[in-house]
């Protein structure tokens, strides 16, 4: 984490995560995500989500309230935040390129432009947080446990 930062600024800049994916929400962009995993399987897709620190505290955060407590990538290439049913364990916390770049099924990707000024505030707590931009999954997930252990 970011030396200097009070925990109560770090919860801070986790809820300001939690409010660019609720906005992200709100914009009358056309999506059908239902939750149908095909875009989780990264070996398959050969796509990995990016993730800022502020999305992987939140990430794990959600993992470990839904009772994930290790997250180790499956030998299949899938996302380790998906549960013993194939299914997204932290669907409403799952973080912003799942939400907008990843599921072809769902609609595609969202144009940059429709989602860029969200980007800017996703790397404005990343900075906050001591990140120079993001990381992938695996390796996301691996940095925030070691921040919460």
């Amino acid at each position: 984490m970011a030396r200097g930062l009070t925990s109560a600024e770090r919860t801070a800049l986790l809820l300001q995560v939690r409010e660019v994916y609720a906005r992200l929400a709100q914009r009358p962009i056309d999506r059908n995500c239902l939750n149908r995993t095909e875009c989780c399987r990264f070996r398959l897709t050969g796509r990995t989500p990016f993730l800022t620190r502020g999305e992987a505290l939140v990430a794990h955060s959600a993992a470990r309230a839904a009772g994930k407590k290790k997250l180790p990538l499956p030998a299949d290439g899938s996302c380790p935040l998906l549960g013993p049913d194939g299914r997204c364990t932290i669907y409403d916390s799952r973080p912003f390129a799942c939400r907008t770049h990843f599921c072809d099924a769902a609609g595609g990707p969202y144009s940059r432009k429709e989602v860029r000024d969200l980007i800017h505030e996703l790397e404005a707590i990343d900075q906050r947080l001591g990140g120079s931009g993001g990381m992938g999954l695996p390796a996301a997930m691996k940095w925030a446990t070691e921040q919460s252990s």
